[in-house]
């Protein structure tokens, strides 16, 4: 049975870990204190390999938010891996530019939230849609 939670008004399930993988390290800090307040498990990574290597290796996780702009990243062979993890890893695209991608079918697969004023708000609704009430997907 999944454990749930009551978090600003809404139900939350208990242990959801989320990665969250920036460059800047006052971004990642920044996400993990509010993910954390929300109610959330969080791990960071600063690198496309600990991106990898955690989706991979470590323990389960429920979700990652991702600035694809990481050092060492190619990014589309990044994606392409956490895509097609086995179980199925949501990835929230969290960056500056408004429209990302080139329109591939894998893109289609994430979620994205541009990087901008209070983006943390948004982020976390979006966040909150995905793992806890998944009938909100667009």
């Amino acid at each position: 049975m999944v454990e749930l939670y009551r978090s600003r008004g809404k139900i939350v399930k208990k242990d959801i870990t989320i990665l969250i993988a920036d460059r800047n390290p006052h971004v990642r800090k920044f996400l993990q204190r509010e993910m954390t307040a929300a109610g959330y498990r969080v791990q960071l990574a600063d690198t496309a390999r600990e991106v990898i290597k955690r989706a991979f290796h470590h323990e389960p996780l429920d979700l990652v938010i991702l600035d694809p702009d990481l050092p060492d990243a190619d990014e589309s062979h990044m994606l392409h891996h956490l895509l097609n993890r086995v179980p199925a890893l949501p990835v929230v695209v969290h960056t500056y530019a408004s429209e990302y991608g080139d329109g591939s079918k894998d893109m289609e697969e994430l979620f994205f939230v541009e990087k901008k004023g209070s983006s943390v708000e948004r982020l976390k609704q979006v966040v909150y849609d995905i793992l806890v009430e998944p009938s909100c997907r667009w």
